[in-house]
Order: C-alpha cells, then sequence, then structure tokens
C-alpha cells in the first residue's frame, strides 16, 4: 500500500486484513473452489438452455426444460456462498435438480448440466468430508 492510497483510503490495510479467505475456513476454502465451478458452469449450461427455449427452432417448454432454465445456478449459488450447514442442504437438492433434469432432457440439452452435476458433488463430498 502507498502513501497515496493510505491518504485516500485510511482503513484499507484494516480492510484487507479482513479477505473472505481469512474468515472462511480452510477446508471450506478447498471445496469453495469446487461449488465456485458448479456454479459457474451451472450458469453457463443455464444460460444455454434458456437460449434453446427462446430460439427460433425451440424445444417444446416441458417440465425438465423448465426445471433447468430456472433451478440450477441459484441453487448453485446458495452451495457456494452459504454457511456450510445450508451449503450441504442446497448441494443435495441441486445435485437432485440436475439429475432430474439430465434424465428428462437426455436425448436434447441435458448433458450440458453434467460438469456442474460433476463439480457440484465434488464439492459437496468435500463439504461432508470437512464437517
Amino acid at each position: 500500500m502507498t502513501s497515496k492510497t493510505a491518504e485516500i483510503h485510511p482503513d484499507a490495510g484494516r480492510v484487507a486484513a479482513l479477505m473472505p479467505a481469512d474468515i472462511v475456513p480452510a477446508a471450506r476454502a478447498r471445496n469453495g473452489q469446487w461449488l465456485l465451478a458448479g456454479l459457474l458452469l451451472s450458469g453457463a449450461a443455464q444460460l444455454i438452455d434458456i437460449a434453446v427455449l427462446t430460439s427460433a427452432d425451440r424445444l417444446p417448454a416441458s417440465w425438465w426444460a423448465l426445471l433447468l432454465a430456472i433451478a440450477p445456478a441459484p441453487l448453485a449459488a446458495v452451495a457456494a456462498f452459504a454457511t456450510p450447514k445450508v451449503a450441504r442442504l442446497a448441494v443435495v437438492t441441486a445435485v437432485a435438480v440436475l439429475v432430474a433434469g439430465i434424465v428428462g432432457g437426455i436425448t436434447h440439452n441435458g448433458l450440458f448440466f453434467a460438469p456442474a452435476l460433476v463439480a457440484l458433488v465434488v464439492g459437496g463430498v468435500g463439504l461432508w468430508r470437512a464437517s
């Protein structure tokens, strides 16, 4: 931190000491990488699913397509950023939603969610081992 930064932001050194890596336990930080990967992958697949539902050559709006268009990214976000107790519940729910959606849409675009499923399962197993 330079002196000019200290003049503009006098609390910058104190705020830098409270970074999330210092607050989150080490086990959560290791699993957090997998959960963040699950969030990014499920968000990307969810955008693909929404694009397929709204394209010129549309898929029918069936239960699995709507489930995969709505639920995966918010559940993965809860799993990535919530407390460990809530995160474990969110991981189980996200995995159940992804499995049901992938099985329902296996012949269309359900397999786009498989990498997110793997990342969330690995992160969830790590959460259970850490507790």
